[in-house]
Parts: C-alpha cells; sequence; structure tokens
C-alpha cells in the first residue's frame, strides 16, 4: 500500500509539474486566437472545420491540448508545444538549423499534422486529434517564450514578480499580461481584431519558420531586458502589450490561413 501511494504521488506530481514547460498562452489567450481565426474561415474551411469539432468552437478547441495533458495516456505530445533555441539566430541560420530539425517539437510537428490532415481518408479520432492540435500549436509557437531558450525552460526558471507577487517570465507571457487587461475573450479578440487584407494576406504567406524567427527575435529582447528577480508591474504592461496583442493576432490570422489551405 505504502508503495503503491508513493508511486502514485511521483506520477501526480510529474503530471502537475511537466506541463508547466509546455503551457504558451494560458486559458484566455488560447480562446483570443481562435476567436480571431474563427473570424477569418471561409464559408468552405468552417464547414470543414464544424464537421470535425461539432459544436465546439475554435476558440474552446484551442485549450484541448492543454487540458488533456492531466491524461498520461497523452504525456508523448507535450513536446510537441514549443522549439528550443538557445541563441539569437539569423532568419538563414534558422532555416538551415529548422531543415535539420528532426526533434519532435514544435516545428516538426506542425508539418506532420498539415501533411496528415491533407490526407484522404484517415479516421475521425486522428482528424479530431490532429486539428486540436494544429489548432493549438499554431497559436503556441507566437508566444514568444515557446521558442526561446531549453535551459531555463521556456522562461519557467526565469524568476520574477508580477506586481509583487512570485512568477516567472513563461507566466508572464502565457497569462498575467493579458489578464491584466480585464477583458473577456471576446472582448479582447474583438479590441485587438483590426487587420487589412493586405496585411492579412502578407502574414498569411509567412512560413512557419519566419512565424518562429520572430518569436524568437522577440524573446531574445525579453531576456535583455529584465533581470531575474525584477519587479514587473505597469511600465511592463505598457512597454509589452502592443508587442503582445500583435503576437495573439498573428496567431489567430495565420492559424485561419492554414485551415483555409486545408479545408478552403
Amino acid at each position: 500500500m505504502k508503495t503503491s501511494f508513493l508511486t502514485k504521488l511521483v506520477l501526480g506530481i510529474a503530471i502537475f509539474y511537466a506541463p508547466l514547460q509546455a503551457m504558451a498562452w494560458g486559458t484566455n489567450g488560447h480562446r483570443i486566437c481562435g476567436q480571431i481565426a474563427g473570424s477569418y474561415l471561409t464559408p468552405k474551411a468552417k464547414a470543414a472545420v464544424k464537421a470535425i469539432l461539432g459544436n465546439e468552437s475554435i476558440a474552446l478547441a484551442s485549450n484541448w491540448a492543454d487540458f488533456i495533458k492531466s491524461d498520461p495516456a497523452y504525456s508523448y505530445l507535450s513536446p510537441w508545444h514549443y522549439v528550443d533555441l538557445n541563441k539569437a539566430y539569423t532568419y538563414p541560420e534558422l532555416v538551415d538549423f529548422l531543415n535539420q530539425d528532426s526533434n519532435v517539437d514544435a516545428y516538426t510537428k506542425l508539418n506532420f499534422l498539415i501533411g496528415e490532415l491533407k490526407k484522404k481518408g484517415i479516421s475521425s479520432p486522428n482528424k479530431l486529434l490532429y486539428l486540436h492540435m494544429l489548432i493549438h500549436i499554431v497559436e503556441d509557437v507566437h508566444q514568444p517564450m515557446h521558442v526561446a531558450h531549453a535551459d531555463d525552460k521556456g522562461g519557467n526558471d526565469f524568476k520574477v514578480n508580477w506586481f509583487d507577487k512570485p512568477t516567472n517570465l513563461h507566466s508572464v507571457w502565457d497569462s498575467q499580461l493579458i489578464d491584466f487587461q480585464q477583458l473577456s475573450y471576446t472582448e479582447y479578440a474583438t479590441a485587438i481584431n483590426h487587420t487589412t487584407a493586405a496585411q492579412r494576406a502578407e502574414w498569411q504567406r509567412a512560413p512557419i519558420s519566419k512565424w518562429l524567427f520572430e518569436s524568437n527575435q522577440i524573446a531574445e529582447v525579453l531576456y535583455t531586458d529584465i533581470k531575474p528577480g525584477d519587479n514587473l508591474n505597469y511600465k511592463y504592461n505598457f512597454s509589452h502589450i502592443d508587442t503582445l496583442n500583435r503576437q495573439l493576432l498573428k496567431a489567430g490570422v495565420r492559424l485561419a490561413g492554414v485551415l483555409n489551405q486545408l479545408f478552403g
């Protein structure tokens, strides 16, 4: 009995802590991206997505990949959420790196998911799994700390304070900044969802490597912008909210672009 209890306790702790390395955007952040994506789907893509998701909106489907981490059977999905880059790459350097990338990470799995969803005749359970993961990971890689350093777990070990409360840099970008705006996900999406057709076309033309490059460039600035132990407050919000909103918006627009190409 004692051994069984300890085994369960260790497993429970592992399940609780493992997702901290892989979370990107908090619940509201993912829903904001999904809400924006839904607004740019073609009618055909919207119908195809609904045929897979049923009555689950893209906004609500956006968090499935994080929620499912509570089930050990899906633990293999955790590395799909991020790409570790331990230095500031030039874009050509990053393209070379990604061309040789054989890791289980967001880049290789995004390409896998897109390829699988293009196929005819895949099973309904797989189609649902792949769409859930595609939605989530496209959003994930626009959170800068998901294309950041392995040695601090994407900023999870970069300890700071948010209005005097202990947290970390990853969490600040996941949720603290977003929650600080005190908007529901629908209100937030409406507030920032202002794009031109030309802007959407430009963002959607960019390859996945460009998405990662943009996020990594932001992450590298964030690492040098503050130091561990700093207290982040109104000034940090004022300095970074535009960058955060742009990344949320890009994620939604680009997700719509991918879904329109697959289903539209």
